[in-house]
């Protein structure tokens, strides 16, 4: 299903052909951006970040609740989480300073990317919690509203297993309050995760979407665990909005960051 607005709004990307496949959709699945070498390095470090952090004593379990979740039947259900995988590992560091995989952000983005944050999420097999239907800007709005994210597919990621699955477009929407997915939204109850489309992935594969895209995930009851990590970017000339508290790393993966100031520099968050 897609989506079709009355006064679309058209995301800052680049002229492209892989930017303007992304303005329509809101998405673009990039295949084989990873080596199976590479993926296999990724997924060592990425399995010795779960493990440290299942031996912190630290709340990890980031399973979403509310009335969509108790919908979609899917109570007491996981989600493994953190936020920054660059601290952790060098590996991922280097990921995100991928040359194709930074030659495909700047598709979308431009010569300058910066990087917002990254998130780890591991959902356990027949055990890995959904996420209903919700927009990414609630959480993180910036000035242009140049975000977008990549999902880097450590594992395959079927719709078994609890894919990504978007609706093409709905970025189009522009922002809609109160679509952060936790609470029912008249809005959001016109696009049902069980309509949404599937995107399935295999290791190595990053799926791009701008963070207006409406998406969500079912569970996953598979026996594989399902591994991504998302990397949460921003044009060089746009900056987050004041008033929101998120992990900001503001750093310049590609070119140049506009609007770096020694007071930001120094910021923590």
């Amino acid at each position: 299903m897609s989506v079709d607005a009355a006064q679309p709004f058209t995301p800052p990307v680049a002229d492209t052909e892989i930017g303007r496949f992304f303005a329509e959709n809101g998405y673009y699945l990039a295949k084989g951006v990873f080596s199976p070498a590479e993926v296999a390095e990724l997924e060592a470090d990425f399995d010795r970040i779960v493990s440290q952090l299942l031996g912190s004593g630290e709340h990890v379990n980031a399973a979403w609740s509310g009335p969509e979740v108790d919908r979609i039947g899917a109570k007491d259900l996981v989600v493994i989480h953190t936020h920054n995988v660059q601290q952790y590992s060098a590996a991922w560091l280097r990921a995100m300073m991928h040359d194709t995989f930074l030659g495909i952000a700047s598709d979308i983005l431009g010569p300058d990317i910066i990087l917002h944050h990254s998130k780890l999420f591991q959902k356990p097999s027949e055990l890995g919690a959904p996420f209903p239907m919700h927009q990414d800007w609630n959480y993180f709005p910036t000035q242009l509203d140049s975000m977008i994210a990549g999902i880097v597919h450590v594992s395959k990621a079927t719709d078994e297993m609890g894919c990504l699955r978007v609706y093409p477009g709905s970025h189009k929407l522009g922002r809609i309050a109160d679509t952060y997915g936790s609470i029912e939204n008249d809005l959001l109850l016109q696009y049902p995760l069980e309509n949404a489309t599937i995107i399935e992935a295999e290791p190595g594969d990053v799926l791009f979407f701008h963070y207006f895209t409406i998406h969500g995930s079912m569970p996953n009851r598979s026996s594989e665990v399902r591994k991504t990590v998302l990397v949460q970017l921003h044009a060089g000339n746009d900056v987050m909005e004041s008033g929101y508290n998120h992990p900001y790393e503001r750093l310049a993966l590609k070119g140049w960051n506009a609007h770096a100031t020694r007071t930001s520099a120094n910021e923590g968050k």
